[in-house]
């Protein structure tokens, strides 16, 4: 582990910042916690409620299995204790979006306790800088409702869809010292949510979001007073969140005031927190278990069933692809990154490998490069997900294939990736179409060097005098002459020999 040097200089000194994160993210099942409303996101409001959503008299909860079953699944995977005992309870307090004047949720005895994430502060080398992050708990609660004060000039409306969606609340320790490290450990917590398959991490539309927890302290200092800014929804603004709440708080503090526990809101466009209420402590809800739901009992069966379910995790995957395919830490660390671009890379690593008919460890390097260069670089244009590419992972590995066994060169690829782009054609047809072959007619090569050494006799005689450096010219203005479809190796070889005649 590496101590974060991160620190707030103020008047009176440094401060550091003491950081812990309570993320909630909605469980990808097929309906909510409690009933069997769908949670489809973009609804028509209201299209979504149940009479148990609603709150309806003598309606009575039901627990969804698979629920349960993606929550025990994420614990697993957070290296977590899985509680075979849990319970729901009650939690007391007036919305109008709740329409049961009460939030189910686990404050007792939740189902999974105490886990940790490793996050890793050097993407270039993920092994480099690298700290445990403890996990407190990760419990199960139903979501509430949402009021909507835009619709109407005098009156808010209420969309009861969310009511009763089921949430994972997972609640790290305040083990965070940096905004670097709280990003870090949001963006490793979604990479591993989506891996499980138990949430899928669209911050954007509300159904992975944080509420973070800030407190400053002169560096050895016992824990400051705590805010909590509420339901920020991306990794860059729970960044900005953190730096402008503890430079608030260094002020304040500097200044002689107080810091008081509260929530509070952050708003991007000012990019600046401001206080909602105060904030309330556990007795204020009159937490108690709830009379209608019987606790939960995991048996041995179950427990199996969901560590069996379980794919092989971003860590596990990283050490695989650097140890067994030879690939760099950063580019393992890229590839495994987030689930969907290590299911394309490998798809696209079978593909290649029967292809070339070689062993995938022979051909992850030039896989690898390509995705991250090529592929990548062509998303990045046209604003795509790698789960939108155009080509298909066994398109991009017959282009693969060209290049490696000579009959295209790296820089006639590039021109065949971009007509694969835009027309969707197959590497192999583009190349016979259009006569793009890779030439390895040394005779057809030494005309083109003879005329390239002609034109150019003044940097003949400083190459020959001993300015080798020129000889990347010769090459470049032989392939010029080629048109890019000479064999770079044999072209490389028949100017050495022209130059030394």
């Amino acid at each position: 582990m590496t101590e974060s040097t991160y620190r707030i200089q103020g008047a009176t000194g440094e401060w550091e910042v003491v950081i812990g994160l309570e993320v909630h993210a909605q469980v990808t099942s097929n309906a909510k916690l409690f009933s069997g409303a769908a949670t489809t996101f973009g609804a028509e409001p209201n299209a979504q409620v149940s009479l148990v959503d609603a709150a309806m008299p003598g309606m009575l909860p039901v627990p969804n299995g698979e629920c349960v079953r993606q929550a025990v699944r994420t614990g697993m995977a957070l290296n977590a204790q899985i509680n075979r005992y849990s319970r729901f309870d009650r939690k007391n307090y007036f919305y109008a979006d709740l329409p049961q004047g009460y939030q189910i949720s686990q404050l007792y005895h939740p189902i999974v306790g105490e886990g940790a994430i490793e996050i890793s502060l050097d993407e270039k080398n993920p092994d480099a800088h690298t700290k445990t992050i403890g996990i407190e708990r990760l419990h199960l609660e139903q979501d509430a409702g949402k009021l909507m004060h835009d619709q109407h000039p005098t009156m808010s409306y209420v969309d009861l869809n969310r009511c009763g969606v089921a949430l994972m609340e997972i609640v790290s320790r305040p083990d965070m010292r940096s905004p670097a490290e709280a990003g870090a450990y949001l963006k490793k917590l979604r990479s591993i949510l989506r891996y499980v398959g138990s949430c899928d991490g669209n911050m954007e539309e509300g159904s992975m979001r944080a509420d973070v927890n800030v407190s400053v302290r002169k560096p050895g200092d016992e824990f400051g007073t705590r805010t909590e800014t509420k339901n920020v929804n991306s990794v860059r603004y729970v960044m900005a969140t953190i730096e402008h709440e503890a430079n608030r708080q260094v002020d304040v503090l500097e200044s002689g005031g107080t810091i008081v526990q509260e929530t509070r809101l952050y708003d991007p466009d000012k990019n600046e927190t401001r206080s909602m209420r105060s904030k309330e402590d556990a007795h204020d809800y009159r937490y108690f278990p709830d009379p209608d739901l019987l606790p939960l009992e995991l048996d041995d069966a179950f427990l199996e069933g969901c560590k069996a379910s379980l794919p092989e995790l971003p860590d596990a995957k990283r050490k695989r692809y650097e140890s067994q395919l030879g690939l760099s830490a950063y580019n393992a660390a890229v590839l495994t990154a987030e689930a969907e671009t290590a299911r394309w890379f490998e798809a696209l690593l079978a593909e290649s490998a029967k292809a070339q008919g070689k062993p995938e460890s022979e051909v992850a390097k030039g896989s690898a490069n390509w995705l991250l260069s090529e592929l990548y670089g062509a998303l990045n244009r046209t604003g795509k997900s790698i789960d939108d590419s155009p080509v298909s992972p066994a398109a991009g590995a017959e282009l693969i294939a060209l290049v490696a066994d000579g009959t295209i060169s790296g820089t006639i690829a590039k021109q065949v990736f971009e007509i694969m782009l835009e027309t969707g054609e197959g590497a192999g047809a583009i190349v016979e179409a259009r006569g793009l072959k890779q030439t390895s007619d040394t005779g057809a090569i030494d005309a083109a060097i003879a005329k390239v050494l002609a034109d150019n006799a003044d940097k003949v005689e400083q190459y020959r005098g001993g300015k080798e450096a020129l000889f990347g010219f010769f090459v470049g203005q032989t392939m010029k002459a080629m048109q890019g479809k000479a064999n770079p190796q044999m072209v490389n070889e028949l100017l050495k020999k022209a130059l030394a005649a």
